[in-house]
């Protein structure tokens, strides 16, 4: 850890008051020596790559977020919404999961309630109220990775909603309730 002057008067300021509200000192020390949370994307229907640090020194970081939100975009519409932080973190933690340089292959993020109507028209398995209008849903697969085994991983981590399709060849993961399929 690269500890200036600066950073250790803080940490010592933060311990020193523990004794007087001590969650809430182990919160704020927490978050200071928070690790970066990276992620690396590829949208597969517009042919993006995004490799980003959306998260470090303890928050998000609202340039990163903002690229996020874009590459995540309805690629039918061009619409975009702010894709939810949870979604990101849940992505982050399969990537450490699984190990270094994972690249999440997005195959369907954002959707608008328009393209959501479109789609449910085609195919029935669309939810009607689906958590990819709301950009709490991916829909993601990870090359040369089986997705039988991605979706275990990601079922394991009791953090949302997690779909297999074995014939598309990709995992569906929110931040809904916990739920397989």
């Amino acid at each position: 850890m690269n500890c200036n002057r600066r950073s250790f008067l803080k940490i010592g300021a933060q311990a020193a008051v523990s004794g007087l509200f001590p969650m809430s000192a182990v919160a704020s020390i927490d978050r200071f020596l928070a690790p970066k949370r990276r992620l690396s994307l590829y949208n597969t229907h517009t042919d993006e790559t995004l490799e980003v640090c959306y998260y470090t020194r303890g928050r998000y970081q609202p340039s990163a977020l903002r690229k996020i939100n874009y590459i995540f975009r309805d690629h039918y519409s061009g619409k975009i919404k702010p894709i939810h932080k949870d979604l990101m973190d849940f992505l982050h933690i399969i990537s450490k999961t699984i190990g270094h340089d994972v690249q999440f292959h997005i195959i369907s993020g954002y959707r608008s309630p328009e393209t959501n109507a479109m789609l449910r028209k085609k195919n029935r398995a669309v939810a009607k109220n689906s958590l990819h209008m709301r950009g709490k849903a991916a829909d993601i697969r990870i090359p040369d990775y089986d997705t039988k085994r991605l979706s275990n991983i990601c079922m394991k981590m009791q953090a949302g909603g997690v779909g297999y399709y074995s014939g598309s060849d990709f995992v569906h993961v929110d931040t809904g309730k916990v739920r397989r399929w």
